[in-house]
């Protein structure tokens, strides 16, 4: 039996960023998708991290994760660089161009889950590569919801694996881009119902600026994003959401359409924290009241009950 009180695990990446935008350069910051999506989590309940990093890794940056909460046990250091990524963004801070990515240890990432991990009851399988996810859900049992990420590099090489993968979860998260690849489908309702066959119940597309659009076995739920006036690194909004949404069911231990729905909205407010800063620093930069304070806000911007036809 574990001895953790762990009861969200993410398997994914710690890497470095440098990221460009049309007005600010910020090099070889903290990201990846275990650092976003498990700080955006650490605010409902107790998350660890499966990742791997390199002998250049910065212990404060290691410090930073701990001090939001985040269990550690599962971090992996290996000699060699850890990895990195370099992008720049294009005026409209949508279109993004990688520049340099360079693997370093994780490269030869295979996901080891501590004893402590094995009965986590919430699991997110961040953007790795579909054989490193099934790998994990053999070493893992009786998780009670299981969600998955993925991308069109292993939608375009590593398909079979994906489909297995995509068999034994209950949520997959993609953007629309995305959905289309792997379905044909560029009408996304068409798209989620062919991801819903192929698996999972619970399909969230997301679709930058626009939102995301939720389907839950026959629900459809469409929450816009959270309107600012500035938008500084959208790097890791995706993994904040997922963060958000896979947290606030960690915390609330129900899975039903209607918390399906407001962890959609979580998820819709995590990520416009992210967005508002590079690296972490708009995830830090948020509190339990402010987090409820946007949501509140997202629930009237979105709100017709009080409206005639």
């Amino acid at each position: 039996m574990s001895t953790s009180n762990t009861d969200l695990l993410v398997v994914g990446s710690v890497a470095y960023d440098t990221v460009e935008t049309p007005t600010t350069t910020a090099e070889r910051i903290l990201g990846g998708s275990g650092s976003f999506f498990s700080v955006a989590a650490s605010y409902f309940c107790n998350p660890g991290v499966v990742a791997v990093v390199g002998d250049d890794f910065d212990p404060a940056h290691e410090a930073l994760l701990r001090d939001a909460g985040v269990d550690l046990t599962g971090l992996q250091h290996e000699p060699g660089d850890t990895f990195f990524w370099h992008g720049r963004y294009d005026d409209n801070m949508m279109s993004r161009t990688s520049l340099v990515t360079e693997l370093g240890v994780f490269a030869d990432f295979r996901p080891h889950i501590p004893d402590t991990y094995i009965d986590t009851p919430y699991l997110f399988l961040a953007n790795i590569a579909p054989e490193l996810q099934l790998a994990v859900l053999e070493q893992v049992r009786g998780a009670s919801f299981i969600g998955l990420d993925t991308m069109d590099f292993w939608i375009n090489g590593n398909r079979d694996a994906l489909h297995k993968a995509l068999r034994r979860v209950d949520a997959v998260f993609i953007n629309d881009e995305e959905s289309e690849l792997l379905t044909g489908h560029r009408n996304v309702r068409k798209a989620a119902r062919d991801l819903q066959a192929m698996g999972p119940d619970t399909v969230v597309i997301k679709r930058g600026e626009h939102g995301a659009i939720m389907f839950s076995n026959q629900d459809i739920f469409y929450c816009p994003a959270f309107p600012l006036e500035s938008v500084q690194d959208p790097t890791g909004a995706g993994d904040s959401f997922a963060g958000g949404f896979m947290g606030y069911l960690a915390e609330t231990r129900d899975t039903r359409t209607a918390n399906l729905r407001r962890a959609a909205a979580v998820g819709t407010v995590m990520a416009s924290f992210a967005v508002e800063d590079f690296s972490l620093t708009g995830l830090q930069a948020a509190q339990r009241d402010t987090i409820i304070e946007r949501f509140d806000a997202l629930r009237t911007l979105t709100s017709i009950d009080n409206l005639a036809l």
